[in-house]
């Protein structure tokens, strides 16, 4: 046993680690501390804290708080977890200490020993140390929430917003395809005066693009960072200069407007940035449910329900029912949708829990915001991709809209709300169209010529 470890140390003693693992003791004693769920901290954030010890390095540098040997290693190291090479060392649960000061040592721990490594040097060495140089100038409280702000806003712009994008085009495609398609509007579920196909698709597309400018707006808060405020937000241990050149160099390397957060103490007391982009977010997620559940409606059937689009068929749906295909793609955007409202309850719980100078819900709101995220992005790809893209009109629509009688709104102008009321009712009770009745009641021919025209009540005014 004694050969599968390696003795580290911290202030508080000596700790067992795994033989192969890059952290030191204080990520073991998180390791040990936090047996939680089994969900580490999203890599997302691991990478982003990475950048910031990369950038942190060089203005340390600058300042003479670390050598330029020592500097030089910490970006070389920190460049590999940034990579992705390094992510088995980055075992810790996320629902640890509620201001990431335990994922800021894992990371702190781990470029500090590849660095030693890439010098030559023992992990016993102490040529580089955690918190004397790659945690330079920082503290836990500054540091994790500006990396979480970034990994939110990389999410975003890398996979989200395009994603987002990529739904919206899809669905003015059909827009545009189907503009000619009258059918059945519905209210209540119940009948009402026509639309097209195209402008309930129209109307979906635009719920999506709005749903990206919310989006959008929020990361405008979320590109403000807390780095300089070091342990209570007054910058304490922070020389002039470090936080510009750290935040400029970030934002060079991901091409985001990064900035300095304007007040520390809301920076570090407060998460209102991420409750913010959780909310829009949650938005995305309300508008899924809606247009995904108005698919559904219109795909049900084939026989016996609306059936006025048929989607592409893509699994069986049924184990006892042959021949049954069901809409299993809008159901996963529904469950989905589901999972981001949810997680926009705890990031809300999160985002009031800020006590005095620090808030302590930090790993639950990144790792909330970040699933919303990436999960709204896969689901809207799939839903393009396995559903939308391969989804057809039917005959059923327009077939319908010759049965509905909520065509007698356009006469109301011509001979009143009530008459009108009364030619309906009479068509429904008797099985009649609306076009014999009112013929029947003394409506001139020409008069109904004119005004049942179905595509152009689509269109607005009086016929």
């Amino acid at each position: 046993m004694a050969e599968q470890f390696r003795t580290a140390h911290d202030t508080m003693g000596e700790m067992q680690i795994p033989i192969d693992a890059l952290w030191g003791a204080s990520t073991q004693r998180a390791v040990e501390n936090f047996p939680i769920s089994g969900q580490p901290v999203p890599l997302e954030v691991v990478h982003a804290h990475a950048m910031l010890k990369w950038a942190a390095a060089t203005a340390n540098e600058v300042t003479g708080a670390v050598d330029a040997e020592v500097a030089d290693a910490i970006r070389r190291a920190a460049d590999e977890v940034i990579d992705g090479e390094l992510d088995e060392h980055f075992p810790v649960d996320v629902f640890q200490t509620g201001s990431g000061t335990s994922t800021n040592m894992n990371v702190n721990e781990v470029v500090a020993n590849r660095a030693k490594q890439l010098l030559g040097e023992e992990l016993t060495s102490a040529r580089v140390h955690p918190n004397d140089h790659v945690n330079a100038s920082q503290s836990s409280n500054d540091t994790f929430p500006t990396s979480v702000h970034v990994a939110v806003a990389r999410v975003a712009n890398n996979d989200l917003l395009p994603a987002l994008d990529h739904l919206a085009a899809a669905l003015r495609a059909k827009e545009s395809e189907w503009s000619d398609v009258v059918k059945s509007g519905r209210t209540h579920l119940m009948d009402a005066t026509p639309v097209t196909l195209g402008q309930e698709f129209g109307g979906y597309a635009r719920q999506i693009e709005l749903g990206r400018q919310r989006v959008e707006r929020s990361l405008a808060s979320v590109y403000e960072l807390a780095l300089g405020g070091t342990a209570v937000g007054t910058g304490l241990n922070c020389p002039p200069g470090f936080v510009e050149q750290v935040i400029e160099l970030i934002a060079q390397r991901t091409e985001l407007p990064f900035r300095e957060a304007e007040d520390h103490f809301e920076a570090q007391g407060a998460r209102d940035a991420m409750v913010e982009v959780s909310g829009a977010l949650k938005t995305v997620a309300v508008s899924l449910i809606k247009i995904a559940n108005d698919v559904r409606w219109m795909a049900s059937g084939p026989r016996t329900g609306l059936y006025e689009i048929q989607l592409p068929e893509i699994q069986p749906g049924s184990s006892i029912m042959p021949g049954k295909v069901n809409p299993v793609i809008p159901e996963s955007v529904r469950q989905v949708a589901a999972q981001v409202i949810g997680n926009d309850a705890a990031v809300t719980v999160g985002g009031l829990s800020g006590e005095l100078e620090l808030n302590v819900m930090i790993p639950l709101m990144a790792r909330n915001v970040i699933e919303s995220e990436t999960l709204l992005a896969s689901v809207c790809r799939v839903f393009v991709d396995k559903c939308l893209d391969g989804t057809e009109a039917t005959e059923q629509g327009p077939e319908l809209v010759e049965r509905s009688l909520m065509q007698v709104t356009a006469l109301v102008p011509e001979i009143g709300y009530e008459r009108s009321a009364g030619l309906a009712k009479k068509a429904h009770k008797t099985g009649q169209t609306l076009r014999e009745v009112a013929l029947e009641d003394g409506v001139a021919e020409q008069t109904l010529d004119r005004v049942l025209d179905y595509k152009r009540m689509t269109e607005g005014g009086v016929l």
